[in-house]
């Protein structure tokens, strides 16, 4: 049932511009194993071999695609802006786009290449990513309209540890972007993305970014390897050690490994924090009621009484079947923040939350298993079964 004092959130949202979504963009292309039989990795990547494939599934990916088009599908009121070549994977990027009547506010560089992953999801095996950023490296502030975000009630960015202009100089243009918009009464959100230790990337100190930018961010959303890689390297690594070569969100313990990486970011000023841990499901925790009172938009006045305080682990919904994680993280966030425009309380917001996330994973893209959250909401008060 929706909360009673959040029901003028989704007027609110009309009265005003879209919801705001500038972030990576990518071309996706996951190819199909034919065998899915589960084996080692070791095993099913051989020098030398010929692995016969099935067919490709071609999709945007990144988080302009995978959360803002996801809210769009759900109903959001939305514009995105990411940046592509002017090459054929920008061209089909901005053709699906026009589909969704979003491609306008898209840049086109006429230098560089558009960013593309090749996604490959093998049985059993989590997904394996080969990605090349492109032009989103270039991606910066200059590139955005602030006087087009300053009337919209939510502003969402993605994925900045792809964005090399966002990272540099200890995560000045992150920083300064997020204080901007923050200061002008506009609700913040933040999507990480996975980085590799011995990349530029790696390589920059994001426990002092994130220090920086979270007091300016309504809405932190990353995952739980993101978070962990980027403020406790040291214990990530034991969570490999542990893991063995599988998931590592499944040996996962949440006093023990969660906690204490929520209960930093807490000091450092977050607000509400909805932290994607795999397949196991969602860890939720929110500051006092005061805190609350400061996230932008008209949403903390809103929501500040009834989810202050709050902590608490929300496990997945069964899937009916298992294809791909590609973008399931992603259309989770998609409809937890659509369930906080909408007005849901905060528990029916972290139900709809996963089981969004387990409809996607029955898909090879992001999108296909998208459904309106009336229909998520149907399908649990129907009895969806827990994992």
């Amino acid at each position: 049932m929706k909360s009673k004092n959040l029901k003028d959130v989704r007027k609110l949202q009309n009265e005003k511009t879209e919801d705001n979504f500038s972030s990576h963009v990518c071309l996706d292309i996951t190819p199909e194993f034919n065998e899915r039989k589960q084996k080692a990795i070791h095993e099913l990547f051989l020098p030398g071999q010929l692995i016969s494939m099935g067919k490709a599934d071609v999709s945007i990916g990144g988080s302009v695609s995978n959360t803002g088009l996801a809210m769009k599908k759900m109903g959001g009121n939305v514009e995105l802006l990411g940046m592509v070549s002017n090459d054929a994977f920008g061209r089909m990027i901005l053709n699906e786009m026009r589909m969704y009547d979003v491609a306008d506010s898209m840049i086109v560089s006429e230098e560089g290449e558009t960013s593309y992953s090749v996604i490959l999801t093998p049985e059993g095996i989590d997904r394996i990513i080969l990605h090349h950023s492109g032009v989103n490296e270039e991606f910066c502030l200059k590139h955005i309209e602030l006087k087009k975000i300053k009337d919209a009630v939510l502003f969402h960015f993605g994925y900045p540890p792809l964005m090399r202009k966002m990272y540099k100089d200890d995560g000045q243009e992150l920083y300064t972007l997020l204080k901007t918009v923050h200061e002008m009464g506009v609700a913040t959100s933040l999507d990480m993305a996975m980085i590799e230790e011995n990349t530029e990337a790696g390589k920059q100190n994001w426990e002092e970014i994130l220090k920086k930018v979270i007091p300016y961010v309504d809405f932190f959303l990353p995952s739980i390897e993101e978070l962990c890689i980027m403020i406790d390297r040291e214990r990530y690594h034991e969570w490999l050690e542990r893991a063995n070569g599988k998931d590592c969100t499944s040996v996962l313990d949440l006093e023990k490994d969660i906690r204490p990486l929520a209960d930093k970011l807490m000091n450092w000023g977050a607000k509400v924090l909805c932290i994607k841990c795999g397949a196991p499901g969602l860890y939720f925790r929110t500051a006092n009621q005061e805190r609350l009172q400061n996230i932008g938009g008209g949403i903390g006045k809103k929501i500040s009484q009834t989810w202050g305080e709050k902590e608490y682990f929300e496990r997945s919904y069964k899937a009916e079947k298992v294809l791909s994680g590609t973008g399931a993280g992603d259309t989770t966030i998609a409809a937890f923040l659509m369930a906080v425009l909408d007005g849901y309380s905060w528990q029916d917001t972290l139900h709809l939350a996963v089981g969004t996330g387990a409809l996607c994973v029955g898909t090879y893209d992001a999108l296909s298993g998208i459904l309106p959250l009336s229909e998520v909401k149907k399908k649990i008060d129907q009895g969806w079964e827990k994992q």
